[in-house]
């Protein structure tokens, strides 16, 4: 049987690095950016359209590209990824597998200069990572940070990045879908709420920004799901939304507190529901709890039996969350971008839940989710 993967994104690995600036001729301050308005969207979610030409003139300055040194079984080696402009303080953003295990980074900027960064905080779980270079040696230019849920389905977005070590690439596509959950390769949870894009992403872009076309970040790209490596038509990117939550505290503290329930399940559809006889046919059947989590501790039941159809097992009898504070919940994916967008650690949610046929409500209070090992 075939098997597809993702790729976690855009790394590009090298030994001998060939680093290339691409140089791009901006207008001067008296020569305003050409505007493409085409139709009556094309004003909407922050402001006039530009063309690709005057979008890259416009950002370039705020993408960089990120040289990192890694140790491997067959020795040293450098992967190359790209990263975003933040702060004038010398914030970078870019994506947590790009800098992870690296024992040197640099950073490269879109007219060859180069300086040292160092890590200044690293989330795994929605991987995002800050690294900050001296501001006192070289004028930063930011990107603006837009609002993703501002995105429709259809929206053209572009890209920035360094694909495969060449440097100042832009590519364009349209957003393909929205709250897709995401399954990084070695990790037991989801990156929620993800925008699916059809822009060209390889490795190189990870870290990167996916933007609107006004030349706001709604993204920073992060994997491709491929089975050759190579971007095949379905890339993913970490919302903005998610950046603006997970980035401040990376920078003040070094890292990030994700609420956890503490559950495993399935989500519950109408094939499931009839196989199985159960009293609705949308919503999040849970299979184990684990003990002392938020949801052990607020009296959330787990299965208490399996059953065996057709020679499938499946684990019956839990609790099937339907809502959680008064918002349905039809599937894993509502759930987990519900949990991750809405709460944080320390706060009461309120789950309404389907068990033995009758629906209750269960209030719990939110622990920090606790680390992968």
């Amino acid at each position: 049987m075939d098997k597809t993967s993702f790729v976690l994104g855009g790394v590009y690995c090298t030994v001998i690095i060939a680093l290339i600036s691409i140089f791009v001729i901006s207008p001067s301050a008296d020569s305003p950016f050409h505007i493409a308005q085409t139709n009556p969207f094309d004003q909407i979610n922050g402001g006039p359209k530009l063309s690709l030409a005057d979008l890259f003139a416009k950002s370039d300055r705020g993408v960089v590209q990120i040289i990192v040194s890694k140790a491997n079984d067959s020795g040293s080696g450098k992967v190359i990824g790209s990263g975003i402009v933040y702060d004038i303080g010398g914030h970078i953003i870019t994506n947590n597998h790009v800098v992870k295990d690296g024992s040197e980074i640099r950073v490269v900027f879109h007219d060859g200069e180069s300086m040292q960064a160092t890590v200044v905080g690293t989330d795994p779980y929605s991987d995002l990572a800050v690294i900050k270079v001296d501001p006192s040696s070289y004028i930063l230019h930011p990107l603006p940070l837009g609002d993703s849920s501002d995105l429709r389905i259809g929206d053209q977005v572009a890209a920035i990045g360094n694909p495969f070590g060449l440097t100042g690439t832009i590519t364009s596509g349209i957003v393909s879908q929205l709250g897709r959950l995401l399954d990084p390769p070695n990790s037991y949870f989801s990156i929620p709420d993800v925008i699916q894009t059809d822009t060209p992403i390889n490795p190189g872009n990870s870290g990167g920004p996916l933007l609107n076309m006004q030349g706001q970040v709604i993204g920073i790209n992060t994997a491709i799901q491929s089975e050759t490596g190579e971007f095949s038509g379905v890339g993913f990117a970490i919302p903005s939304n998610t950046m603006k939550r997970v980035i401040p505290s990376l920078i003040s503290t070094g890292h990030y507190e994700h609420p956890w329930l503490g559950i495993t399940g399935i989500s519950v559809d109408s094939d499931l529901a009839s196989t199985l006889n159960l009293p609705v046919s949308s919503g999040f059947m849970i299979n184990t709890v684990v003990p002392k989590s938020s949801a052990s501790l607020a009296g959330i039941h787990g299965s208490n039996q399996t059953r065996t159809i057709n020679g499938t097992k499946y684990a019956v009898g839990g609790d099937i969350i339907i809502a959680a504070d008064s918002h349905p919940i039809r599937n894993i994916d509502d759930l987990i971008n519900y949990l991750e967008n809405q709460k944080s650690v320390g706060q009461k949610m309120a789950l309404t839940v389907v068990r033995d046929g009758k629906t209750i409500q269960v209030t719990l209070i939110l622990q920090q989710r606790p680390s992968q090992s």
